[in-house]
């Protein structure tokens, strides 16, 4: 058994192990994968001897994740959350770089060694970060979003961090002429991107998807992946920049989501190698005999990235509450942090004993992370009762900007709307169509400001805080719709109503099935599901199938909704109140176009095809180029190119659709 075989079956026989239990604990897997490293390394129980073999696949992983992030990379999406990528993104990875330049280098580190480290400890983990985002449900709200966009910042920025290494290391001299053949050859890398973007690369795929070979295709995508690594490798730039590039080629081509879908097994077996690897070189004596500095030092890096994260979701003009959000979200070192880390290694930037440091900190911040972050909610509500003031806290949320003004005092009986995302907007169009008076109550403050110009009523504030709900004169209102992503702020704002107002009709929209009962326990009169309405419009589309009545199917979805979707919750084998008797015929609808022209029935009147004696099936309606004919007689004729509907049994359409082919 050669080595690296033996080494492979040790490490992913203790990756499954340790995987396991940390998914039992509800812990990342990442971590898991770097506990592996670090008891199969040579710091641990030393059962890998191929160690070189093994961090040559660890830079595989290191090139598919870039790849990966490449592909991901879509200008379009990234419009919709520009403001979050640019300035969230830009400020929080340079005020960090700046603050800890500013640390260290009063303790006499030098400027580049100081620049180096503020880029590590300015990554976050993108990988930690949104499992748990998407385990709260928490990804479209104001801080998810906010956190989204600084991460990809940060995923984007570690590219031309990899290129200034050698600079900051003095390897390279920071002249004129350096710099300009830099720049000379990242802006030929640029065209060779826009023109296999847009002409090579779409036009190859293409070829190659005509020929339905999955295993052709996956091997494309690979040979692309390596050879524009390999190309960018060999004048002088990162491998990791030119599979970042490779991913760009292809996400501008209708095959990227394919590609992405074939790809990403690869990019899991190969990223596990790399924090693997990373594991290993963690030295557990090291960590123990200096554990006081260690600990210390992560706290350290803890807070200074919260406060400047949470600083950064303030420029963005987000509430106080959501700012520590974010700051907490992103107040941990990233997986990013240890590729470039193994660049400063190699260029003398990161010595043996501070790169110990480095990997310690980085593995305690993610290892603590998720239990902050889970803890968010509580700790923000800490934040802003006990540690800042409370004209600061007033301030930052709004309240005191709304108190200030004066109340919306003639409202009366209106309907307030929080929250104006795609529900919240449909239902201030609902409302503006039927003349029912509405204030909307929404937190990004770009869209107060958008939808004002427009003539909306929409004010800027966080219904969080009972005093904004207050102000919207909410004692008078007859009916509030909560439509935020927030579970957690929904969970407040319905205690924050209920407090002011007991006869206010409460409609709270929530995503996730089991949100359902505590928010009726705190005070809602109803609550909608979204997963219990996909569900119903799926089932409406199955008996529309089956040819159901309309007026029955809208019952019997009256009926569920009634019951606050009772039958949706109970066990199997259980029914509502009235069960659906549904007696479906053996008939169906079906469209064929009609393309033989020998075929009897074409150019012939209906009457004179005999088509109903014949198959045993009506035409019910016929499409003609733009037109769509429903009244059918007898003297109505099939045409060579015409859409024909038909009713009949499906044996029949069946035997009817053989000979019109």
């Amino acid at each position: 058994m050669t080595p690296l075989f033996q080494d492979i079956v040790v490490i992913l026989g203790i990756a499954v192990i340790v995987t396991l239990l940390f998914e039992k604990l509800k812990f990342p897997t990442i971590i898991g994968f770097l506990l592996t490293g670090t008891i199969a390394g040579p710091h641990g129980l030393s059962l890998v001897t191929a160690s070189h073999e093994v961090e040559l696949l660890a830079e595989i992983g290191v090139i598919l994740l870039l790849f990966i992030i490449g592909i991901e990379f879509s200008l379009g999406d990234l419009a919709k959350i520009k403001k979050s990528v640019l300035w969230g993104g830009a400020s929080q990875v340079f005020l960090t770089i700046a603050a800890v330049v500013a640390i260290l280098t009063s303790l006499y580190w030098g400027t580049g060694h100081a620049i180096f480290a503020g880029c590590l400890l300015a990554l976050s983990s993108t990988a930690i970060v949104l499992k748990l985002l998407q385990e709260k449900g928490e990804v479209n709200s104001p801080h998810g979003k906010t956190i989204l966009g600084i991460l990809i910042f940060q995923d984007i920025i570690v590219v031309p961090m990899m290129l200034s290494v050698p600079f900051l290391s003095g390897k390279q001299p920071i002249t004129f002429f350096p710099f300009v053949l830099l720049t000379l050859k990242v802006a030929l890398i640029i065209i060779f991107v826009f023109v296999a973007a847009r002409y090579i690369v779409p036009n190859l795929l293409y070829q190659i998807a005509k020929t339905k070979n999955k295993e052709l295709f996956i091997l494309s995508i690979v040979v692309i992946c390596f050879s524009v690594a390999w190309l960018t490798s060999s004048i002088g730039l990162s491998l990791a920049l030119g599979a970042f590039m490779a991913g760009l080629i292809i996400s501008e081509s209708e095959y990227s989501h394919q590609a992405l879908g074939n790809i990403l097994p690869f990019r899991e077996i190969f990223a596990s190698f790399f924090f693997v690897s990373v594991g290993m070189l963690l030295n557990v004596g090291f960590v123990i005999g200096h554990s006081f500095y260690i600990l210390l030092l992560t706290f350290t890096v803890i807070i200074l990235k919260f406060i400047i994260s949470a600083f950064s979701g303030r420029l963005l003009r987000m509430p106080i509450r959501s700012s520590i959000l974010v700051g907490l979200g992103l107040a941990q070192v990233g997986e990013f942090a240890f590729i470039l880390s193994k660049t400063g290694v190699s260029n003398g930037l990161l010595d043996g004993e501070y790169y110990q440091y480095f990997l310690a900190i980085s593995i305690l911040t993610m290892s603590i992370s998720p239990f902050i972050i889970k803890s968010g909610n509580e700790i923000s509500l800490w934040v802003q009762r006990f540690i800042l003031p409370s004209n600061i806290s007033d301030r930052y949320t709004g309240m005191k900007e709304y108190l200030s003004k004066k109340k919306i005092d003639h409202f009366e009986d209106h309907l307030i709307i929080i929250g104006y995302g795609l529900n919240g907007r449909n239902v201030a169009k609902a409302a503006k169509a039927a003349s029912i008076p509405y204030v909307i109550l929404e937190l990004n403050a770009d869209t107060v400001k958008r939808e004002k110009l427009k003539g909306e009523n929409i004010i800027f504030g966080d219904a969080v805080h009972a005093p904004v709900l207050e102000h919207l004169n909410i004692h008078k209102a007859r009916v509030a719709v909560i439509a935020v992503s927030d579970p957690v702020a929904t969970n407040q704002i319905v205690v924050n109503i209920r407090n002011v107002s007991k006869n206010i009709h409460l409609i709270v929209r929530t995503r996730f099935i089991q949100d359902t009962e505590l928010l009726f326990s705190l005070g809602a009169n109803e609550v909608i599901p979204e997963e219990f309405e996909t569900s119903i419009e799926i089932f409406t589309r199955v008996l529309t199938s089956y040819l159901v009545p309309r007026q029955e199917i809208e019952e019997f979805i009256q009926e569920i909704r009634e019951d606050n979707y009772e039958m949706l919750r109970l066990l199997p084998g259980s029914t509502t109140r009235k069960n659906l008797s549904l007696a479906i015929p053996d008939i169906e609808i079906a469209a064929l176009s009609v393309q033989n022209e020998a075929f009897e029935v074409v150019n012939k009147k209906i009457a004179d095809s005999g088509i109903r004696k014949k198959f045993g099936i009506t035409i019910i309606a016929i499409k003609r180029k733009n037109q769509l004919i429903t009244s059918i007689g007898p003297d109505e004729c099939i045409l060579v190119n015409d859409t024909i509907y038909l009713l009949g049994k499906p044996e029949d359409i069946y035997r009817f659709s053989k000979k019109l082919k």
